[in-house]
């Protein structure tokens, strides 16, 4: 007979934590839930206060009878599921499921795997948190109450396999209403003018800032004919010249949300990629001699907070490594949100002694990447501030300021080791202005006026999407992945050049949700959910009370769409060509991974077609077919022969319609962090793109 019996969700984590607890302990692994609500029914009493009726999950019955017997074996059982309120949940099933008490000291939590942090955390059991484990369910019958009553409205009324989530509902929205943004949107004309002035041997920019004391906006040619005729030759007076240090202070760590995000820029992760990456970083890599170690603490959070030890040891880090003006001095206050939870700390290296260099016999690409970024990130957040040296020059004739902005990096601080990314992929750099004087001269050397147009709002990018959700209240850091992932997969909202577009199906099925469940759309009404969940996990409300004031509402619009939603009709679109294996007109169809071709005589034909776009490039192999572009399964763009499987050409970068100057080949464009460029396939040519 075995002392003691822990149960985690998965096999990798069972396997780090019990190379930490010794032979008196057996570790099983429960695959993640082993009950939930039944797929085929509702699962949910609405006439007995909303009671969940819980059936063991398909496919869980031998893991279910293993842990049985293991249990009868063991003096005491712990249940160390993940410290969430999933985590929660998931315990709270198993005690019911191995008639463990659940107000017994059988809970084990921990925010990182490594061993002092699971030998303190079997010192502390404690009882199954059910403020916890409410929350968590409040929500499952939340989302089950929405999506199994409208899912077969929609079936009925548009098309079978749709489904309706309140979260996924809200992102679908929030893509579609930014898509007719860009729709609607028209373009402003307006102008700047670009100088180049010279100081002595030296040289620098400055641009057009105001005339006669006005900041003036250059909307029409007119306006930039104005201020140059305004110009008395080329001398201009320097009128004011600023100059002042400006300090940059770091990025706290990781959230889960700010991870996603700067994964997303950074890696070209998707958000789903990343968390399944950042789950392994968190149950263990082995590490050769050390055996499995967990090298990140719990993925799935919205605290920024790192502990005391964590501060002391890269404290002691940063100045061993880069010196005492290096580490941080005074204690950055982070702001907070009221929405956060502040259960657990940030997403961190376990420990900042297991370097990224160190750790790459051991990872994979990607697993090296993503732990580098988490890595990097906590180093920095614990650095002293970037120090700038920043000069505001304005150039002055008859009246007319032009303005010429500087700046030095004085001191690196924590851009040493880490700069976050942004979403327009800006780059820092250092523009340094000669050291100049007021009421000296400068010469012009040329003006160039430039004409510009405003630009629509951008579409969502992943990065883009999480971070609106999370500044919105909608959603909490276990959601984003699976509900971006969800509205992919229902064919609701696409990917074009990593960017989120509606789809028609899409459009449609909010359309009608805005019709008869406005609430479910409801920005403020779906923020306020969020805040009710984190209510009930506190203790302050009771979660039957919660759902009872939403569903009595929903009830009654539930009976009014049954009656007066109308059966809409997808209609198919020609494709403009003929099947070629029956005769039949070819139509667009909508499918899990966009638009593709299909025969309208189907099912007698099941003939179906990639969309292809030809590029205008010749097939280099062939020398016979096009290059078009095609998308993978996961929606990558990628090129390859329109004879295909007769020719086999394929490339990622983009064929370009003039051979090689150099050698004749293939000239291809490739992306890099400087941007786009364009290189030889076969020497090592390359030149910047026109």
């Amino acid at each position: 007979m075995s002392d003691y019996l822990v149960i985690v969700e998965s096999p990798a984590k069972a396997k780090t934590i019990g190379k930490y607890l010794g032979k008196k302990y057996v570790v099983k692994a429960s695959m993640g839930h082993v009950r939930d609500l039944p797929k085929s029914q509702m699962g949910v009493s609405v006439e007995e206060n909303y009671e969940p009726r819980y059936i063991t999950i398909r496919g869980k019955g031998p893991v279910l009878k293993e842990l049985k017997t293991a249990a009868k074996k063991a003096k005491r059982i712990y249940l160390a599921a993940d410290p969430d309120r999933e985590g929660e949940a998931i315990a709270w099933h198993l005690a019911h499921s191995l008639n463990i008490d659940e107000h017994s000291d059988c809970r084990v939590v921990f925010n990182e795997i490594t061993k002092n942090a699971i030998k303190d955390a079997f010192k502390q059991p404690r009882p199954i948190n059910m403020d916890l484990v409410d929350a968590q369910q409040a929500r499952r019958i939340l989302d089950r109450l929405v999506g199994y009553n409208i899912s077969p409205l929609l079936w009925k009324k548009v098309k079978k396999g749709l489904s309706a989530g309140r979260v996924q509902s809200v992102a679908v929205k929030l893509i579609t209403d930014r898509e007719k943004e860009i729709q609607s949107f028209v373009p402003e004309e307006y102008w700047s003018i670009q100088g180049q002035f010279s100081y002595g041997q030296e040289q620098f920019e400055a641009r057009f800032h105001s005339i006669n004391g006005n900041k003036e906006t250059l909307s029409t040619e007119e306006d930039v004919n104005h201020v140059l005729g305004t110009l008395s030759g080329a001398n201009f007076r320097i009128a004011e010249v600023k100059k002042r240090e400006r300090k940059r202070n770091p990025v706290a760590p990781f959230t889960t949300s700010s991870l996603q995000q700067e994964a997303a820029r950074k890696l070209n992760f998707r958000a789903k990629k990343t968390m399944l990456i950042a789950q392994q970083l968190y149950e263990g890599i082995d590490l050769g001699k050390q055996g499995t170690v967990g090298l990140i603490t719990y993925m799935r959070t919205d605290s920024t907070r790192i502990s005391d030890t964590a501060k002391q040891e890269t404290f002691e880090y940063i100045q061993k490594n880069y010196g005492e003006e290096y580490t941080k001095k005074e204690v950055q206050k982070q702001k907070q949100d009221k929405k956060t939870q502040d259960a657990h700390e940030a997403i961190r290296p376990t420990s900042v002694m297991y370097e990224p260099k160190q750790m790459k016999e051991y990872l994979s690409r990607d697993q090296l990447r993503l732990y580098r970024l988490v890595w990097e990130r906590l180093v920095a957040s614990e650095m002293a501030p970037a120090v700038m040296d920043t000069m505001t020059v304005d150039l002055e004739n008859n009246g007319v300021i032009f303005r010429a902005n500087g700046s030095k990096l004085k001191f690196p601080g924590f851009m040493k080791v880490y700069i976050e990314g942004n979403d327009d992929n800006k780059k820092e750099e250092d523009r340094l202005l000669p050291d100049l004087q007021e009421s000296e001269i400068v010469e012009k050397q040329e003006l160039n006026p430039n004409q510009h147009f405003t630009q629509p709002p951008p579409r969502y990018t992943e990065a883009r999407l999480v971070k609106t959700l999370e500044e919105l209240g909608i959603g909490r850091p276990s959601t984003y992945a699976p509900t971006l992932d969800t509205i992919q997969r229902r064919g609701y909202v696409a990917l074009d050049e990593k960017r989120f577009v509606p789809t028609e199906l899409g459009e449609i099925v909010l359309d009608l949700i805005v019709e008869f469940f406005p609430e479910i759309l409801d920005v403020e009404f779906t923020a306020k959910m969020e805040e009710d969940l984190d209510s009930i996990e506190d203790g302050r409300d009771n979660w039957i009370e919660i759902i009872d004031q939403f569903y009595k509402s929903f009830e009654k619009r539930l009976e009014v769409a049954e009656e007066e939603m109308e059966e809409v009709e997808i209609k198919d679109e020609p494709a403009g060509e003929d099947c070629e294996k029956c005769g039949h007109e070819m139509v667009y169809k909508m499918g899990r991974y966009g638009k593709f071709m299909a025969c309208s005589n189907f099912p007698d034909c099941r003939n179906t077609k990639a969309i292809v776009k030809d590029i205008g490039v010749k097939c280099p192999t062939c020398k016979e077919g096009n290059i078009v572009e095609r998308k993978s399964k996961k929606r990558r763009i990628f090129y390859g022969c329109d004879r295909y499987p007769e020719c086999e050409f394929v490339s990622w970068d983009k064929p370009i319609a003039r051979p090689c100057p150099k050698c004749e080949n293939l000239l291809v464009e490739k992306k890099s962090k400087k941007g786009v460029f364009v290189a030889c396939t076969s020497c090592d040519y390359e030149e910047e793109k026109q």
